[in-house]
């Protein structure tokens, strides 16, 4: 009788998000999870991943490697079997959705 492995998709999600937290907007000093970037993290019970995610501008600079490198370092985890990276500007990124740590380090409180 085999035992059926169970996958803790929570346990995965912090880890993806300690990833994204690894990686940083190049012209502004904080990582993109921080920054509010991130919208959403799915992760199926087949260990695929789908990050939504958006860019502070559609005339961002990085709009073409950015997400490719969070493709590329989610991927890095071996837990995972698949992963894509959808772009999104709705809603449009503000700086609301920056975390507090964000507005400290970028002087905006």
């Amino acid at each position: 009788m085999s035992e059926e492995l169970t996958i803790d998709t929570q346990e995965l999600g912090e880890k993806i998000v300690r990833v994204l937290k690894t990686i940083y907007d190049p012209e502004i000093p904080v990582d993109i999870y921080e920054l509010g970037l991130i919208y959403d993290v799915f992760v199926n019970t087949d260990n695929d991943v789908k990050i939504l995610m958006t860019l502070t501008s559609p005339n961002c600079p990085v709009a073409e490697t950015l997400p490719v490198e969070v493709e590329e370092r989610v991927k890095s985890l071996d837990e995972l079997n698949d992963v894509e990276v959808e772009i999104t500007f709705d809603p449009p990124w503000t700086q609301d959705l920056m975390s507090e740590e964000a507005k400290l380090e970028l002087g905006l409180l």
